[in-house]
């Protein structure tokens, strides 16, 4: 698999957006022809500093923070100087827009067998003049990032970008999480769960992703934690409460919920993930089967015995 960070990034600089990101999707799938390549989820809008442009739309600078610091020093540190020029060209900032991209690659029949790509896509408007004269700047901060900006009508500039930012192997991530945490991640459990319940069956990375957090602690020290994300698009009903309710009713319950979800056991991760089921149904269903109801499959039987026992969530 030829699917290096480098042939990622160097893709990315080559094309062009399309609307559904199609062409990019296939591009990694023929880096990864052996692998089932898809787009797993769409992150929300973000937005970002950009850089400087003329009226006229020329380009001036990429990054808004660069160019500031340069010509504060070209100006020989007098920020009136570097204001006039401003005003006189009369400058506009610019902002970065975009969402992240998660594409998903199986590597295997695990949970944890897949590779998580996570591509921006931007595109950068007009945002403010750069020197507002009705509050001028007070300093270099004020014009990178002032509390009054003068606003004008938003313009696109150019074409919408793509930007590689992160590959990561969840099997190898995982791995590096019991150098970073002295007991067991919840997201390591909840994967082993997966793995030794009856809803292997199902491709884990179809409904949910492991999506990486990694950064550095006040004191210098690197932090590296995980979430789990649901990514299904069907919109799942609440599981009611169950607490009253036993027997085939209740394992009539469940099965519509895991039918709906579109694999066995499902009740039992949205109610760890915290999401759509409570933690009161699980109490509920081992009461059942500790007693006169056995509908539980044994392997899923066993996860939620060690589930009462240990509970955890997300």
């Amino acid at each position: 698999m030829s699917l290096s960070g480098q042939h990622i990034a160097s893709l990315c600089k080559k094309l062009i957006p399309d609307e559904n990101d199609e062409i990019l999707l296939n591009k990694i799938q023929e880096l990864a022809p052996d692998a089932p390549v898809r787009l797993a989820r769409t992150g929300d809008k973000w937005y970002r500093i950009g850089g400087v442009v003329d009226r006229d739309g020329t380009r001036i600078a990429n990054d808004v923070i660069e160019w500031a610091e340069r010509t504060f020093i070209e100006s020989g540190q007098n920020l009136q100087t570097l204001i006039d020029y401003a005003i006189e060209e009369q400058f506009i900032a610019t902002r970065q827009v975009g969402h992240t991209l998660y594409y998903v690659i199986e590597t295997g029949t695990r949970a944890e067998d897949f590779i998580l790509l996570e591509i921006d896509k931007t595109h950068e408007v007009s945002d403010r003049m750069l020197i507002n004269e009705e509050a001028l700047p007070e300093d270099i901060e004020d014009i990178i990032d002032p509390l009054e900006p003068a606003s004008i009508q938003s313009s696109n500039f150019g074409h919408s970008r793509y930007h590689y930012r992160r590959k990561t192997d969840i099997t190898l991530f995982l791995e590096t999480l019991n150098l970073h945490h002295k007991e067991e991640h919840p997201v390591q459990r909840f994967i082993e769960d997966w793995n030794r319940s009856n809803a292997s069956e199902h491709v884990f990375c179809k409904d949910w992703v492991v999506r990486p957090y990694q950064h550095t602690g006040r004191y210098g020290e690197q932090i590296v934690t995980a979430e789990i994300i649901n990514i299904q698009g069907k919109q799942l009903p609440h599981l009611e409460d169950l607490v009253n309710k036993s027997g085939d009713n209740l394992n009539n319950l469940l099965n519509r919920f895991d039918r709906q979800a579109g694999y066995p056991f499902a009740w039992f991760f949205y109610m760890v993930k915290g999401k759509l089921v409570s933690p009161h149904n699980a109490e509920a269903v081992y009461k059942d089967i500790t007693g006169d109801f056995a509908y539980l499959p044994k392997r899923d039987e066993a996860v939620l015995r060690d589930w009462i026992s240990s509970p955890y969530n997300l």
